[in-house]
């Protein structure tokens, strides 16, 4: 290939610059996964919850989210929010923006893996005088996670590469320190090349996470007893 330089594609491929773009790219994820989940939690609660105004805000909070698209409101949040008197750096910035628009995807799936719980479970759960707290705890969540899991595994794949939108209001995760590079060095195929092989790695290592984890919360309660005496 005439065009193609593969000193620099080589060179590039470990660069410390590149590199910190990858670890910025992992810890945005994890944040806003973590964040994205307790608020996901919470309105997956709010949709089941026995009062009609808490399910409408929890409604209108899941359809805004997901029908407009992040790019947008990441615009949203970082440059007009400001003329309201609401500045967010760019980091945080970000981190909101991925965490409540995965909320919202979140949301769907934890109430899912809840509803996915024989209701007889919750009934007999109280019959016996235990709390909602404690049915939450022991009966319903262990079950749940079984669910969500999957679909949960698969948001966490999306989330890694969804990350990269976030270089629009300039967060400097790996697709915005590849674009920053490029400008310097014009070496597009090679560079981009190194992006994409970096966001592969990434979303193999967690699908290899995702499939330990499921083969994991797959087994009985006996063969995790088991398995932890050995």
């Amino acid at each position: 290939m005439a065009h193609w330089n593969w000193p620099g594609f080589f060179g590039y491929l470990f660069n410390p610059f590149i590199l910190g773009g990858v670890l910025t790219t992992v810890l945005l994820t994890a944040v806003s996964l973590v964040c994205g989940f307790a608020l996901g939690f919470v309105l997956a609660l709010m949709r089941r919850a026995p009062l009609r105004p808490v399910q409408a805000a929890a409604k209108f909070y899941i359809w805004l989210f997901r029908g407009t698209p992040l790019l947008v409101q990441l615009i949203v949040i970082y440059t007009a929010l400001p003329q309201l008197g609401i500045r967010f750096s760019v980091v945080e910035a970000a981190l909101l923006g991925l965490s409540l628009n995965e909320a919202a995807y979140l949301a769907e799936i934890i109430r899912a893996g809840i509803e996915a719980v024989p209701e007889g479970q919750v009934r007999a759960a109280r019959a016996l005088g235990m709390s909602e707290r404690q049915i939450m705890r022991h009966i319903v969540m262990p079950q749940a996670f079984k669910v969500i899991i999957p679909p949960l595994g698969n948001s966490v794949n999306g989330l890694l590469k969804t990350t990269s939108v976030t270089s629009v209001i300039s967060m400097e995760e790996l697709l915005r320190r590849t674009q920053v590079l490029i400008q310097e060095r014009f070496m597009v195929l090679e560079l981009f090349a190194v992006a994409a092989i970096y966001y592969l790695l990434l979303t193999t290592l967690w699908d290899l996470v995702q499939r330990r984890i499921e083969r994991h919360f797959g087994r009985s309660g006996a063969e995790i007893a088991a398995a932890d005496r050995r």
